[in-house]
């Protein structure tokens, strides 16, 4: 019997940088599913601890701001995750995140600002560029300047963090992130390995996407391998992680969000009204959420912390114990839902 090669998987292999090349491996780090898979699967390529950086883009602005669209408990549990693998997590962020820029008026677009390893903050941009209005949410698209979001709050964050720092000026860099074909046809045209937008003559950076080719079975299997607990969304029944109330989440999500952080759906509703155009484009999201069939979630986190430690009700420790990983991640592998950007 012959073992199945998928045509992806060969392509992934001869698209694979020499990682041993690289000074620094940065993963962008969602704290989903799938920038967990790329991480494990880099320890399993055998790339050391210690050229590993874990980024993650705060959307709602700087660390510790009052969440406007993102889960209040995702700063905390990227944190978590990078203590239980000890490889240092650096966060980034759009000053005022999304919330500013969405209410943005007559306004150039916010600065940016790191955190360096020294333990220093770095801050560059909002001193030139165009004025201009927002005051519109973003929308269900491809086309990143209409779904903004993900342009102006993480790849240009990403993007202002490398170019302004020194450390990466005659170094090589690797950057990997975790798109996968099988998520959407624009996605599947990504290319496996690239120069990054970033790569210069002055610091070679290159971009890879190692787990392109996998299914979503793929992914929960090497998060089962090493007995990960995933992002609390995974077991409230999200297929995906992006934000709590992302643009491109369906009816049944937008309810179970407004069930759990009421006062985060009623301002996006407000502000729908507001600005007289909609996320969705023909359907209010409180219109959409009538469309439900699912009942309002019965998980009262009011006064609760939403912090990854012994007081919050997701905690259990970091790791899933061997002997109850068939039935720990049997819902995780079912749940196919591929609500997200496409």
């Amino acid at each position: 019997m012959f073992e199945e090669i998928k045509v992806g998987d060969i392509l992934q292999h001869l698209n694979r940088p020499k990682l041993d090349e690289y000074d620094t491996v940065i993963v962008a780090f969602s704290g989903g599913k799938d920038s967990t898979a790329c991480f494990l699967h880099l320890l399993d390529l055998g790339v050391p601890k210690e050229k590993i950086e874990l980024w993650h883009h705060s959307i709602d602005g700087e660390p510790g701001s009052k969440p406007f669209m993102d889960w209040p408990i995702t700063e905390s549990y990227c944190k978590s995750f990078a203590d239980a693998f000890n490889v240092p997590i650096y966060f980034s962020w759009r000053h005022g995140g999304f919330k500013r820029e969405l209410l943005k008026e007559n306004q150039m677009v916010a600065p940016v600002s790191w955190e360096n390893p020294d333990g220093s903050i770095g801050t560059a941009g909002g001193k030139r560029g165009k004025i201009a209005t927002r005051r519109k949410f973003p929308q269900v698209s491809p086309d990143l300047r209409v779904r903004w979001c993900s342009s102006v709050l993480k790849i240009d964050v990403m993007s202002i963090a490398v170019n302004n720092q020194e450390r990466f000026k005659g170094q090589k860099t690797l950057v990997v992130t975790g798109e996968r074909a099988e998520e959407s046809s624009s996605r599947a045209k990504y290319a496996l390995f690239e120069n990054h937008r970033c790569n210069t003559l002055s610091r070679t950076v290159h971009h890879w996407r190692p787990i392109h080719s996998w299914t979503h079975n793929e992914v929960w299997s090497i998060i089962k391998k090493h007995l990960v607990k995933p992002h609390p969304a995974y077991l409230l029944g999200w297929g995906r992680l992006s934000c709590m109330t992302c643009i491109f989440g369906n009816a049944d999500q937008w309810k179970m969000a407004h069930g759990l952080v009421p006062e985060m759906v009623e301002e996006i509703m407000r502000l729908e009204e507001e600005f007289g155009t909609t996320i969705k484009r023909d359907i209010s999201i409180r219109e959409l959420m009538k469309k439900s069939k699912k009942r309002t979630p019965q998980v009262d986190l009011r006064g609760r912390s939403w912090d990854w430690d012994k007081n919050s009700p997701f905690y259990r420790s970091f790791f899933v114990f061997k002997w109850d990983a068939d039935w720990y991640y049997e819902s995780l592998f079912a749940n196919n839902d591929n609500t997200g950007p496409s």
